[in-house]
């Protein structure tokens, strides 16, 4: 009797299970679903986020089953499974990526899959789309983008009586206002100039640009590049509205100790749960000539050249990125902003007063540029100079021509590989 019992308590855990439809690898026919490996770099709570979009592509239709896995340094080991590794089906990274290993063949050209669908590349935000794009091929279609949009503390600068700036005079003004010191000590900056890397955006906004439209040479070394340069001292060592180490590792804004910074949207959840913080967003503040400057970067989806199921890869992208429910339910659950741009007007977007400057921006933002050996060029070359001339180690021409020199070198060897 206890044996009939006890086969009987199995048999009903598997049917249990059965019904439960386990890890849901199985259509509703029984049949099994083909398996999409998707790699990513994104771990910790990010995880979850992306898995909770994944299970409702699972659940929507009965031929695939997507499981994601965290993949440290996801490039290199792309390169290393083509030598004989494990490939995944799809990749998400940043878009930034995607040219360079579209030149060592390791990506799949999309040209003919968007055509055979009818996809139309002009829903997503023309940058996003160039970015993934190598010798007139696309290898990816964008995901998620991202800006720096100005925030600002309502609280701060309702106390000086300004509104948020648009331009760089009246950023000065405001600034210079929600600035306290106490003696020797700042203990509330006016605007937080601690990301000298932004120098991007800035050099947009005084009508030049980092490198020349060929991308054979720097263009930083410029009087427009100076202009930026000649006002961030303004804002440092003439108004000092801010002084270097200020955030000391913390941020200074969620604390209420700077009245206005650059971010972007993945700080809307943390400035969320700061109680007492009351901010508002705007877009970044115009030049002196009224010209606008933005840099976009954000995450894309590929599929390597050598995945084993193409088909079902390109499904799981298209279901993504080319509905705009999914962009928006992915925003809900990640806060991230949709490259499609019919789903970034949907209200979710326009009508919330935080994102609606970031939206409002992408009309603007431009990416990086995508000539090789550009990350080099600012990482090695310009940002140390800069930190040098914010610091009072080298004037700004001196650091600018040491720039332009290491820069061009640098462009020059990349176009003789």
């Amino acid at each position: 009797m206890k044996k009939w019992i006890t086969g009987f308590i199995a048999i009903g855990s598997l049917l249990v299970l059965s019904a439960c439809g386990g890890d849901g690898k199985q259509n509703s026919s029984g049949n099994e679903k083909e398996q999409i490996t998707f790699w990513g770099s994104w771990s910790g709570d990010q995880v979850a986020q992306l898995n909770e979009l994944i299970g409702q592509y699972n659940d929507s239709q009965e031929k695939y089953t997507v499981t994601y896995k965290v993949q440290d340094n996801v490039e290199e080991k792309l390169l290393t499974g083509m030598a004989g590794g494990e490939i995944p089906d799809v990749i998400l990274w940043d878009r930034f990526n995607t040219g360079m290993y579209a030149e060592k063949n390791a990506l799949l050209d999309l040209d003919d899959l968007i055509s055979k669908d009818n996809i139309k590349l002009d829903d997503f935000y023309e940058e996003t789309v160039k970015e993934m794009n190598y010798k007139d091929k696309q290898y990816g279609i964008p995901l998620l983008v991202d800006n720096r949009s100005l925030f600002y503390n309502k609280k701060l600068l309702k106390e000086a009586g300004v509104e948020p700036p648009t331009n760089w005079d009246e950023l000065l003004s405001a600034a210079e206002k929600t600035t306290k010191w106490e003696g020797k000590k700042l203990v509330q900056a006016g605007f937080s100039l601690d990301d000298v890397g932004l120098f991007n955006i800035w050099i947009q906004q005084a009508g030049g640009s980092v490198v020349s439209q060929d991308g054979t040479k720097t263009s930083f070394n410029s009087p427009e590049g100076k202009a930026v340069l000649e006002y961030w001292q303004t804002l440092l060592n003439d108004k000092k509205v801010y002084q270097l180490g200020f955030n000391d590792g913390s941020d200074a804004f969620a604390a209420g100790k700077v009245a206005m910074a650059y971010n972007g949207p993945w700080a809307l959840s943390d400035y969320d749960k700061v109680d007492g913080l009351d901010y508002g967003i705007v877009p970044p503040v115009t030049g002196p000539n009224g010209d606008k400057g933005a840099s976009t970067g954000g995450f894309g989806l590929v599929i390597p050249k050598t995945a084993k199921n193409q088909k079902g890869a390109w499904d799981f992208i298209k279901w993504w990125t080319t509905k705009p429910e999914n962009g928006v339910e992915f925003a809900k659950i990640s806060n991230w902003l949709p490259a499609n741009k019919v789903a970034a007007q949907d209200k979710y977007f326009t009508e919330n007063e935080k994102y609606k400057a970031f939206i409002e921006t992408m009309d603007f933002a431009k990416i990086r540029p995508t000539v090789a050996g550009y990350s080099d060029v600012e990482g090695l070359a310009l940002i140390p100079q800069l930190e040098n001339i914010v610091s009072g180690k080298s004037s700004i021409n001196e650091g600018l021509e040491k720039a332009q020199e290491q820069g061009d070198k640098i462009l020059k060897e990349e176009a003789g590989k």
